[in-house]
């Protein structure tokens, strides 16, 4: 059967033919693909005229296509269902891709050749194409001498192998870790639902009996607002927080890799790792990141403070790590009458999808969708709807992908398998990856609020995709600036619990009851409680991510738990009550993700997001003519133009950060 990956595929969209893709396709498509691009370079290179945008720049734009089509096929099932035969090729594939990469922004005549064109002249998007391509050559190494490029190589060609290896024992841990109890009593207080999932969870990794709790990424828990037992919440809590300590031990992979980053940075001309990150980020330096982490640290942990005094109230103790989300269940519970376990009843995925998601989004963009059923899935669990744009015409294919599984990495994201790009006249395809637990047979899918909250999350990032209007993919949808990708997902956030939306979802699966409109008055006003541990908790993260990347080069870390350590302390984190959101043994998100130096940019893109909501409510919601707007200024422009400058042409003006202070509660914390 010839490779399905070496042509574009014939379906709409040019969907991937998954009912007849093999690893042996990807492995062989990437190789040709590689080799094919090569070819195309090697014209650019030789071509006797003079260069012109359209034989420089548009030709390195469009080479390459069966390389990127089988790349973004194979990384977008990887993540979300990495099978044994998938990841046996992983290492090959990403060395293939980091070599190829090298190819490109290492060759010195093509590099010449694209800075002997004078693009002054050039405007709008082709300009921005020039300016970044020359960047990206810049930063990837295309100035240094032949000797400081074969050093280079072999840096990333060994990042490369130990970002593939982390990945895979970050997998292989969170589900060696997964909690087994013998009793169902120790399992009080989870619901009569979760409590037979666990035992189909059990069954289906091999225990004869019992109860099985798998984890998800982060060092908290779900669970853990639930379960009655102190002790039952101390064993889910030590296996999540030690994983990547002991057997297959990921920290030690991580502390190599912060070393070579930044022997990497000293390479390239900087300081450190997190100084070649900046370089294509919205925040002006390192300096600017850290004092503002540093700020909003003294303010949340403040916040925590008071909000342990108030859990040890309830306790009748000083809590531990593993009682705080149980006593803050307590709190919202009966300060505001939210018990987070009992409103699961009213977030059933498909409202939440459909009634809730979806049905926001066509009232502010006037976008439809049509679930199909005729286009093959990777998995069975796989979801697929073609959205309409307002006026009718096919936008976009949007693919879900919710429950979790033990082939499907944790967390939640969102990627592309096809991009908007006119110039390849190609529609995009975005696909929105989650970790919910399945229910047990015959059981509805019912989401926590956090959950739910993350489906709008990550909804944000799709409509960035499938909105986007340029020309080059490489300039197209979520291609924006680290620190500034997350702001439209944010701001999708703000419509969970909107007098509009909620209603239309958020309805009792069983009696059929609304959402009272008291309770979510309610849950409204309980969102600032627990924002002090939230905020610490993701701050920890924040600065142990800067802190891997600030070092520099020559630099060892012999004990990268110790170093973890003092680096929380020395911030002002108490780690023993609320440690980082991830730790250094299975944060995915700096050392296999792309998100190294990177993950202040949350909190970053917060600034914006916050400040954009206030923009909203001042401008009356829930309504097309702001979604229009939103659109057109911002969600449609990708990296198009300085994302800054989108911002502030939305807006009328730069973000102002006390809208953010305010919803963190942090405007008056001591």
């Amino acid at each position: 059967m010839q490779n399905p990956l070496l042509t574009p595929s014939t379906r709409p969209y040019q969907w991937p033919a998954f009912d007849q893709l093999t690893a042996e396709h990807y492995l062989e498509a990437v190789r040709l693909g590689a080799a094919e691009q090569r070819e195309e370079l090697q014209r650019i290179i030789d071509d006797a005229q003079a260069p012109t945008f359209e034989n420089t720049f548009l030709a390195l734009e469009a080479s390459g296509q069966t390389l990127r089509r089988a790349l973004m096929t194979y990384f977008s099932v990887i993540s979300a269902h990495g099978t044994e035969d998938l990841r046996a090729i992983q290492s090959e594939i990403s060395s293939i891709w980091t070599r190829q990469e090298d190819e490109i922004y290492l060759n010195q005549t093509l590099y010449l050749r694209l800075q002997a064109l004078n693009y002054e002249g050039l405007q709008g998007e082709d300009a921005r194409l020039a300016e970044q391509t020359l960047k990206n050559f810049q930063l990837a190494g295309a100035g240094l001498g032949d000797a400081e490029k074969d050093q280079l190589k072999a840096l990333n060609a060994k990042l490369a192998e130990l970002s593939t290896q982390f990945a895979d024992l970050v997998l292989e841990n969170q589900n060696a870790h997964a909690v087994h109890f013998d009793d169902a009593e120790e399992l009080a207080g989870l619901s009569s639902q979760a409590i037979e999932s666990a035992a189909q969870a059990a069954k289906q990794a091999g225990h004869a009996s019992g109860y099985l709790l798998t984890l998800v990424s982060p060092t908290q828990q779900p669970v853990l607002e639930s379960l009655a037992s102190s002790q039952s919440r101390r064993k889910v809590f030590n296996a999540s927080i030690s994983r990547g300590t002991e057997e297959n031990a990921t920290i030690h992979v991580a502390a190599e890799m912060a070393q070579l980053r930044a022997e990497r940075a000293a390479l390239l001309g900087f300081a450190n790792h997190a100084e070649t990150v900046l370089d294509q980020a919205t925040a002006p330096s390192t300096a600017a990141v850290e004092e503002r982490l540093a700020e909003l640290t003294k303010a949340a942990t403040a916040n925590a403070r008071q909000e342990a005094q108030v859990l040890g109230k309830i306790a009748g103790a000083e809590i531990n790590a593993w009682d705080w989300k149980y006593f803050s269940n307590q709190v919202l519970r009966e300060e505001y009458s939210v018990d987070s376990e009992a409103l699961r009843n009213y977030f059933e995925l498909d409202r939440v999808l459909v009634d809730g998601v979806f049905a926001t989004a066509t009232k502010l963009f006037g976008i439809t969708f049509s679930e199909r059923f005729d286009l093959p899935t990777y998995h069975q669990d796989v979801r697929v709807f073609e959205v309409f744009d307002a006026d009718g015409k096919p936008l976009a294919l949007y693919t879900g992908d919710y429950l979790t599984r033990n082939t499907k990495k944790g967390g939640a994201w969102m990627t592309s398998l096809r991009d908007a790009a006119s110039f390849l006249d190609e529609r995009p395809i975005v696909t929105n990856t989650l970790n919910i637990t399945p229910p047990a047979p015959g059981d509805p899918v019912l989401l926590s609020m956090d959950e739910a909250n993350t489906l709008f999350h990550e909804f944000g990032h799709a409509l960035h995709g499938m909105f986007s209007s340029g020309k080059y993919a490489s300039l197209s949808g979520t291609s924006v600036p680290r620190d500034f990708v997350e702001f439209p997902s944010q701001v999708n956030e703000m419509w969970m619990l909107h007098e509009d939306v909620v209603s239309g979802y958020a309805i009792h699966h069983q009696s059929g009851e609304v959402l009272d409109d008291a309770l979510i008055e309610k849950i409204r006003a309980a969102s600032l409680w627990g924002q002090g541990f939230a905020t610490t908790e993701y701050l920890a993260a924040s600065v142990l991510d800067w802190a891997w990347h600030t070092i520099s080069a020559g630099t060892v870390i012999e004990d990268p738990l110790q170093f973890e350590q003092d680096v929380l302390q020395g911030a002002g984190f108490d780690s023993a009550m609320i440690p980082p959101r991830y730790r250094t043994g299975y944060f995915q998100h700096i050392f296999a993700n792309g998100y190294s130096a990177g993950y202040y940019s949350y909190i970053w893109s917060e600034v914006l997001d916050a400040d954009t909501v206030q923009w909203f409510e001042e401008n009356g919601g829930l309504m097309r003519e702001n979604g229009n707007r939103f659109r057109e200024e911002l969600l449609s422009r990708g990296n198009t133009r300085d994302p800054l400058e989108s911002y502030e042409l939305f807006r009328g003006r730069t973000a102002l950060v006390e809208p953010l202070l305010r919803r963190r509660g942090l405007v008056n914390a001591e």
